[in-house]
């Protein structure tokens, strides 16, 4: 019996309102996907062993460099944090796992271990941090970290990645994922190659130190918080990395870490073509990494970064299990909630990429027919898949409405009345 703070019987009491229309949506849509050859069952089916991993930080609330408004019952420690992923996955069914982010969420290994399994979730990739100075640290990262010109200052970084990898050792992990913010704000501040050299044998004392069965992602990010160069700055230098450190290592994949207009969804086919790609941390932007709700701009291009996984699922690419794992900022919003609708936004365009006709878009696409081969992805796109969904949640013990669940439960005042009220910040990232 798992120590869950939402109550069982205000779920079921939520889901008892929507079940009637829910099921003559689904048997519609149903009927719908019958006459298309493709059994909704299936596709039920698929969906609901579909999971991603939601970030420890995005049940806090953010900011920008400017400023941070703290929410009510903002969560003290990882504890607190755990106990909110636990309402996410308790309502969703999609997201049994957390992503623990050191310093931050560094406490005793068998504490978080006992605080997970009571609360029915998992660990999934570890992060470290060497992108900003814990208040400890003996040398400063202001000037880098893993590719800093001190020895001293890579070591300590290194140090810290080794760390983390223990941490999650003990926790059950299986993997490491490493961002660095290395670069450099003026031209003939950093030697491009001595720098990139200095990163890479760092990653590789990190490497070592790996378990045979874990994986290392390595993330790449266009600028911030380096404004003139980041020394892994796009995806060509993260397959590089992964390249030259060897076959546990894989590149990390940020919708929100490219140029306006990049076409991700190629990035992913080709890391996937030469078996590097690593998964995924999910989110949308409009201008750079802006870490708003995934789907909530482009969604049709995360359903096209979704069709590339299917497609990849559909050939059987051999080795490919990528993470998938929610990586946003929630300023204005109840991080619960954004993440909630994330995590079904993710579902959904994984739904609608599984809808694709496979085998006539591969005869459009080898009859040129450019027309046609877009129709056929824009006709399982635009297929509303909204039932599959609530009906996996729902026979997964969760909730067909899971925000309209949640706002229903109180949640959000009752860990208001029980966490002290955080004071705003004047600016920075927390």
């Amino acid at each position: 019996m798992y120590d869950l703070r939402m109550s069982g019987d205000l779920i079921a009491a939520e889901n008892a309102a929507r079940e009637g229309a829910l099921k003559n949506d689904y048997e519609a849509l149903g009927a719908n996907l019958a006459r298309r050859n493709i059994d909704i069952e299936a596709i039920t089916a698929q969906v609901a062993q579909f999971f991603v991993a939601v970030p420890s930080w995005g049940v806090g609330t953010g900011g920008t460099r400017f400023a941070r408004f703290p929410g009510i019952g903002e969560p003290r420690n990882i504890f607190d944090k755990l106990d909110d992923c636990a309402v996410i996955q308790q309502l969703t069914r999609a997201t049994p796992n957390v992503s623990l982010h050191i310093p931050w969420d560094k406490a005793n290994p068998k504490e978080l271990k006992a605080k997970a399994e009571a609360l029915g979730l998992g660990f999934d990739a570890m992060n470290s941090n060497t992108f900003s100075d814990a208040p400890d640290q003996p040398h400063s990262y202001k000037f880098g970290s893993l590719s800093h010109v001190d020895l001293a200052v890579r070591a300590q970084a290194v140090e810290h990645n080794i760390e983390c990898i223990e941490i999650g050792e003990a926790i059950g992990s299986k993997a490491l994922t490493v961002w660095v913010g290395d670069g450099s704000n003026f031209p003939g501040q950093s030697n491009f190659t001595r720098s990139f050299e200095r990163y890479l044998a760092a990653m590789g004392e990190i490497y070592k130190n790996l378990p045979d069965d874990w994986r290392i992602f390595s993330e790449h990010k266009m600028y911030e918080p380096a404004f003139y160069s980041s020394v892994v700055q796009d995806w060509g230098t993260n397959y590089l990395i992964a390249s030259m450190l060897g076959p546990k290592a894989f590149c990390l994949v940020d919708l929100g870490h490219h140029a306006p207009n990049t076409n991700i969804e190629m990035i992913v086919a080709r890391l996937i073509q030469f078996g590097k790609l690593g998964g995924f941390h999910f989110n949308d932007s409009k201008y750079g990494d802006d870490d708003l709700d995934a789907g909530a701009i482009e969604p049709y291009r995360l359903f096209l970064v979704f069709n590339e996984l299917v497609d990849a699922e559909h050939r059987g690419v051999r080795g490919f299990h990528p993470a998938h794992m929610i990586d946003q900022s929630h300023n204005v919003t109840d991080p619960i909630e954004s993440l909630i609708s994330s995590a079904n936004e993710i579902r959904r365009a994984y739904a609608q990429a599984l809808l694709v006709d496979r085998e006539a878009l591969s005869g459009y696409q080898d009859d040129n027919d450019a027309l046609m081969a877009s129709e056929t992805l824009k006709r399982a796109y635009r297929t509303d898949v909204e039932p599959i969904l609530a009906e996996a949640r729902r026979r997964a013990g969760g909730a067909i409405d899971p925000v309209a669940a949640y706002r229903a439960s109180g949640y959000r005042r009752k860990v208001g009345d029980e966490r002290p009220a955080v004071k705003g910040g004047s600016g920075g990232i927390v």
